[in-house]
């Protein structure tokens, strides 16, 4: 899925990474989201540390196979970034 100008264009011959990169975008998406949730409950105390510490365990396993995900199909994170056009970029930079 290369950008051009805002429009995501896919190639016959590279729709396996194309169609990976969007898979891994929305899963960095929800991730991002999960870590923030995750930060909220940690600072407000609603954990216990157990809890807490399953989940970082949970977040630094998603994130070290998202890397091998993303190695493997040759995709720099900035790459899991698509350009919403006037709304901007759909993950925080």
């Amino acid at each position: 899925m290369e950008k051009g100008r805002g429009r995501i264009q896919i190639e016959p011959d590279t729709v396996e990474r194309d169609l990976m990169k969007l898979v891994l975008t929305i899963v960095e998406l929800l991730r991002q989201l999960m870590e923030r949730q995750a930060l909220r409950r940690f600072d407000t105390g609603d954990l216990s540390e157990e809890q807490e510490d399953r989940i970082g365990l949970t977040l630094m396993l998603l994130e070290d196979r998202m890397a091998e995900l993303r190695e493997r199909y040759d995709l720099a994170p900035e790459d899991l970034n698509i350009d919403l056009g006037p709304l901007g970029p759909l993950l925080p930079r």
